[in-house]
């Protein structure tokens, strides 16, 4: 696509990504202004004047203007009420999964049309194939396709990813070369936009932790006290605070939530219960122009990290769908999101309600 001056917004985060998204995009003859997203009123350990202060050296020295927005209200409504919502009612949410489809390419999208941009860009690592297709990441370890699953098809016109066709070393490497303070800063992580905090206290601080019985599944027997349902996911072996009462065989781990009587229902050796064959979830989103029949032949995650496995997925109409797993797997989980392939291309997604044994 020839540039030819054409005026791209890059929303800058302060990290090497979007810094160097800027840089490529300034090389290749646009006419290019970094946003900064101020979307948390209370920096608190967030970092946000550092990573600011970040995105205007790396501006400066790219060549570039650099402005701040603030969207901490649009965050608030549409990301974070919902964050909370699910933790009440005792799932497991995935906040940055909905900050792309509401803020990134919601507000921000919006604001930068209304001043006069003909594309936007961000630092994510994915790609776009003709007209709207959302494509992976030539970098495997770092494609983040997962998350923008439910943006949705309209919301990637005129959006520009720079680093699509890029490794992760290759993009240090260009922000070393071209002399930028972040070329070697540390990668985010955390809660999208809230930052690196002790989950557990930050929680707190929105959602009155209520404890209980930690209870083994084959006994009955109470083996520990959990801090409250929700601050534990399935699956989970690290943190339950159970380590001096032995089980039969191997770790501890989390098998389910006795909600109604405050319970946390643990296990230990024998994984089998964790595993299931099929889920039932809602919010269907087909990402670009796709024709999607009532079933259709996959591959699907239930998490990011988790490689693709073979799926059959059936549309129920009204958002809901069936995803059937070719093999087991292993703490799908309520709340969370199953993602949708058909080779490099990332179909879209939805929110996955139950898991069916």
């Amino acid at each position: 696509m020839a540039a030819n001056g054409k005026r791209v917004i890059v929303g800058m985060s302060g990290g090497v990504d979007s810094a160097v998204a800027a840089l490529l995009l300034k090389r290749d003859g646009y006419d290019v202004t970094g946003l900064f997203m101020h979307n948390w009123e209370d920096d608190g350990e967030c970092n946000a004047a550092e990573d600011w202060a970040d995105a205007r050296r790396a501006a400066e020295l790219i060549g570039i203007e650099c402005y701040s927005v603030n969207f901490a209200e649009e965050y608030m409504n549409g990301v974070f009420e919902h964050f909370l919502r699910e933790y009440r009612a005792f799932r497991t949410p995935n906040p940055d999964v909905l900050c792309n489809r509401v803020v990134k390419f919601g507000a921000f999208r919006d604001y930068c049309a209304s001043l006069g941009a003909e594309y936007i860009a961000t630092g994510h690592y994915c790609a776009k194939g003709e007209p709207t297709a959302l494509m992976r990441a030539a970098d495997a370890d770092k494609d983040q396709t997962y998350f923008l699953n439910q943006v949705k098809t309209e919301q990637l016109d005129n959006v520009l990813f720079p680093l699509g066709g890029l490794k992760k070393s290759e993009v240090r490497a260009v922000a070393d070369a071209a002399g930028l303070s972040v070329a070697h800063k540390k990668d985010s992580t955390g809660v999208c936009f809230i930052g690196e905090r002790k989950f557990k206290k930050f929680l707190a601080e929105y959602l009155p932790a209520n404890a209980g019985d930690i209870v083994d599944a084959a006994t009955g027997a109470t083996v520990g006290r959990h801090d409250g349902l929700m601050y534990y996911t399935l699956g989970q072996r690290r943190g339950l605070g159970i380590g001096g009462v032995k089980g039969e065989t191997g770790r501890w781990f989390v098998l389910d939530k006795d909600v109604i009587n405050n319970r946390l229902i643990v296990s230990c050796g024998d994984e089998r219960e964790l595993y299931s064959v099929a889920l039932e979830g809602s919010e269907l989103n087909i990402i670009g122009d796709f024709d999607m029949p009532e079933t259709l032949d996959c591959t699907a995650k239930t998490r990011y990290r988790q490689p693709d496995f073979p799926a059959r997925l059936t549309a129920r109409g009204g958002g809901r769908f069936t995803l059937e797993f070719g093999e087991p797997q292993r703490a799908v989980t309520p709340g969370q999101y199953a993602v949708f392939y058909l080779g490099d291309r990332c179909l879209g997604g939805g929110v996955i309600e139950k898991a069916i044994k």
